[in-house]
């Protein structure tokens, strides 16, 4: 769909609050991007709250200004949102009362194989693989029927599905992976769709991912430094180094070219929020001191966009205050950037 659309939505008004993220009025059918949100956060290790994020980012959303000299206005080529099924945040809420449970249990010294934990790591883990798969049906329609899929979670587990229904429609692609963390943990504290697990499970259930990309990434275990070492599809420009790249005379612009030589012609962007500095997130689950400013993760996607074909993109990890509105309006501008870059091509 190459054509502007025709709609009602004034970008120069006020904000309509009708449900949708940045109160567009497309209509899911007619538009080329749609938007899957997935309010879970069972598994979060350190702090909850991302199950909120897709409500948040869509409050804040309304208040954007939509001229944009950097991404551009793909948006008008249509960014519908799905229904929210409100379910999967009911049973995130009751299944991470169990994995509070667990990980109370772990931080005392138990073990993960103690009987006492069965019951609850199969209820956890079963649902998981359920929700994996519900969003990959999902996905799925939409992607057969030409759309864009973007997904908002949640925490990090939540874009697998996705992630395998690209897999699917499009045959081999690269994941561009911003994050402060690898992901690359093996059913971590027992959970088999942990959210510090989602790179491992891209690795295991999608053969179609070539390449991860992992940028911005700067705190990591010795076990994730052998799995991307062994693997021979990650390819990692941390935080370290690319500090050091610039305290060194590199060019940001320059940089941001050889992360996307990495990647095939197909990408697959997974922005966890905690990738930016921390002065951009207040209460996300894992903060990490560091991290890439704003400006140079929007010139990276700008980058990608212009020598790579976007498949589909995640915004994970956004977690909302009720004191502070500060991480879901960084999150709705983010958002809006991954769907006018997606859009631009």
């Amino acid at each position: 769909m190459s054509e502007v659309m025709k709609h009602k939505f004034d970008p120069d008004g006020v904000g309509v609050v009708n449900g949708n993220y940045f109160g567009f009025d497309f209509d899911p059918s007619d538009a080329a991007l749609v938007l899957l949100s997935v309010p879970w956060d069972v598994t979060s290790s350190y702090g909850a709250g991302s199950s909120s994020a897709p409500d948040a980012i869509i409050g804040a959303s309304v208040q954007l200004d939509f001229y944009d000299p950097v991404a551009g206005n793909g948006w008008q080529r249509g960014v519908a949102t799905l229904p929210i099924d409100y379910s999967i945040h009911e049973q995130s809420i009751r299944l991470r009362e169990d994995a509070k449970k667990i990980i109370s249990h772990l931080e005392r010294g138990g073990n993960i194989t103690d009987e006492i934990l069965r019951r609850r790591y199969e209820r956890v883990n079963k649902a998981s693989a359920g929700l994996n798969e519900a969003i990959r049906c999902q996905a799925s329609e939409w992607l057969a029927k030409g759309k864009i899929v973007g997904l908002v979670g949640g925490d990090h587990s939540t874009p697998l599905g996705l992630i395998r229904a690209a897999g699917e429609k499009e045959g081999g692609f690269g994941i561009l992976h911003m994050d402060a963390h690898r992901d690359l943990r093996r059913a971590y504290e027992g959970f088999d769709y942990s959210h510090a697990s989602i790179m491992y499970n891209v690795l295991k259930e999608v053969p179609e991912a070539e390449y991860i990309v992992q940028v911005g990434v700067r705190d990591w275990s010795a076990s994730e430094q052998d799995m991307a070492d062994n693997s021979g599809r990650v390819v990692a420009f941390d935080d370290f180094s690319l500090a050091e790249a610039e305290y060194d005379g590199d060019n940001w612009s320059d940089i941001c070219d050889m992360i996307v030589a990495k990647l095939p012609e197909k990408v697959y962007i997974s922005f966890d929020i905690d990738v930016l500095a921390p002065e951009n997130y207040r209460h996300t689950g894992t903060p990490a001191p560091g991290g890439i400013s704003y400006n140079r993760i929007i010139k990276l996607l700008k980058t990608v966009a212009m020598k790579r074909r976007i498949i589909g993109f995640d915004l994970c990890e956004v977690s909302p205050s009720d004191n502070d509105e500060w991480d879901a309006n960084v999150g709705a501008r983010a958002l809006l950037k991954l769907c006018n870059f997606s859009l631009k091509q």
